[in-house]
């Protein structure tokens, strides 16, 4: 049992019951996931939970910093646990997802501070464009992402 989200649930008044653990152990074993992911992993351990549930559970996790989404593209978004921190780097053409580390965007971060009086998150940014493989014309362009 997570005894930091126990802690934090007590705190609130809420208590801790076995689908809010397993929502968070989802997140945290698939790295990246969208809610339709995480509910296909937390029924395999518990059938009757409901996708309405892992709607709740994720933004009740959210909200207790536990978790943080970003949206990859057009999709549902995906959840990660919250210290996972880094730049989703999306190819628009074949559809992978990679990541770059955070820290790459600090010049960014500190014009906009310093320009605009904007606090950029970075760790909830996905970048559009194309990979390397496609960028180089290893992948075909008449492919359709996946």
């Amino acid at each position: 049992m997570d005894t930091t989200l126990k802690r934090t649930l007590h705190r609130r008044g809420l208590r801790m019951t076995p689908q809010r653990q397993l929502v968070l152990d989802a997140v945290r074993e698939l790295g990246h996931a969208t809610p339709e992911q995480i509910c296909a992993k937390v029924q395999s351990a518990a059938p009757a939970v409901n996708i309405t549930t892992i709607y709740r559970t994720l933004d009740l996790l959210e909200e207790l910093r536990l978790v943080r989404h970003a949206h990859l593209g057009h999709g549902a978004p995906t959840y990660s646990e919250r210290e996972h921190e880094h730049v989703h780097l999306v190819c628009h053409h074949c559809g992978a997802v990679s990541e770059a580390p955070s820290s790459l965007m600090e010049a960014l971060v500190e014009r906009l501070r310093e320009d605009e009086g904007f606090e950029l998150d970075v760790t909830h940014v996905a970048l559009s464009g194309r990979c390397r493989d496609c960028a180089s014309g290893e992948t075909s362009d008449t492919e359709e992402p996946e």
